[in-house]
């Protein structure tokens, strides 16, 4: 049986690491773990990353990815060195000045933050990279499942006919919108952006878990920063980014927001499914408290004239989070039916 302790003792000596002093860092969701490394010759931190392979799956994504956001100007983490076989990346370390941090100390930084966040999304559409899979209308709707097999009273092993019809529904829905080619980094919101201020435009966003990056509709991102799952945004400037937006890139904003709605919904959709799954199947029972806030997200999404149709087919599918709910919730996993 491969040691890791002995693994990761290895790739930090090889690359001139081996006597720093190390403490442990807030991860997410996935099986990846990261550490601060202290280095007493140099006086330098970096960020080691411990993604194993068999269970984080392969770190040649978060490479490919980190190298395009540099080459485009964006403030990705430089590499400092990295053993893909063995899952070990070794990064720059871009300070604990998160979004969310620097907001919660002065709320008044919230609205050039988020901006500052917004056209870092317009740079990322003004720089293509076909080399990024497809996250399309089928994708995006296969992808809700989780909802219909974990967010439920007892977890399931099959899709429900209802829970069918309902994903059928919102690939319909999904296939009547005309652009799905423009980049998106997937989880961006306020815990996986940190504000560089001595860095200058775009640059001063610094990014991070952008290994799942894909290619779909324009507005994904602009969604997962102002429906943020962790945090509250204020309305008002959830409706001034939206506005915003549009003025920069030229959308129509009534069709806009009907769209918005829809990429939003299905975004809420997967996540109150995977917060499920954390809690019940991977012993994270703590993502179940951010479970409220996701649904008022969602109900809010659902709340748009267009979404009826979603709305009505999805009514009966989904528990409201009461509070024998969550509790239901943060309990081990039950036998499937």
């Amino acid at each position: 049986m491969i040691d890791r302790a002995d693994q990761m003792s290895r790739f930090l000596a090889s690359a001139g690491w081996q006597s720093a002093n190390m403490s442990p860092i807030t991860g997410d969701a996935s099986a990846r773990v990261y550490q601060r490394l202290f280095h007493p010759k140099t006086q330098q931190t970096a960020i080691l990353m411990d993604a194993p392979p068999d269970r984080a799956g392969s770190s040649a994504p978060f490479l490919a990815v980190a190298q395009y956001l540099k080459r485009s100007g964006l403030s990705a983490p430089d590499v400092f060195a990295h053993d893909s076989t063995a899952g070990f990346l070794l990064l720059e370390d871009l300070g604990d000045d998160l979004f969310t941090n620097v907001i919660t100390n002065d709320p008044s930084q919230e609205r050039p933050l988020y901006e500052a966040a917004v056209h870092v999304i317009c740079h990322l559409h003004s720089h293509p990279n076909p080399q990024l899979p497809t996250f399309g209308p089928a994708q995006m709707a296969q992808a809700t499942d989780l909802a219909f097999l974990h967010y439920q009273e007892t977890p399931r092993v099959q899709l429900s006919a209802d829970a069918t019809e309902a994903m059928d529904v919102l690939r319909h829905m999904l296939a009547r919108l005309d652009d799905f080619n423009k980049v998106s980094l997937r989880d961006y919101h306020a815990e996986n952006l940190i504000w560089l201020p001595q860095r200058s435009g775009i640059a001063r966003v610094g990014l991070l878990d952008f290994q799942d990056a894909v290619l779909t509709h324009p507005v994904y991102d602009l969604m997962s920063l102002i429906r943020d799952a962790r945090r509250d945004v204020s309305p008002a400037i959830a409706d001034h980014l939206i506005t915003m937006f549009c003025q920069i890139n030229g959308h129509d904003e009534t069709r806009f927001r009907a769209e918005a709605a829809l990429i939003s919904a299905q975004r809420n959709l997967r996540i109150l499914g995977i917060f499920a799954r954390l809690s019940r199947v991977m012993g994270k029972p703590h993502y179940v408290d951010l479970i409220p806030r996701v649904w008022a997200n969602l109900q809010t999404d659902l709340s748009h004239p267009s979404l009826s149709r979603l709305s009505a087919a999805l009514g009966p599918l989904l528990p409201p989070p009461t509070a024998d709910f969550l509790h239901h919730l943060r309990t081990p996993c039950q036998t499937p039916s």
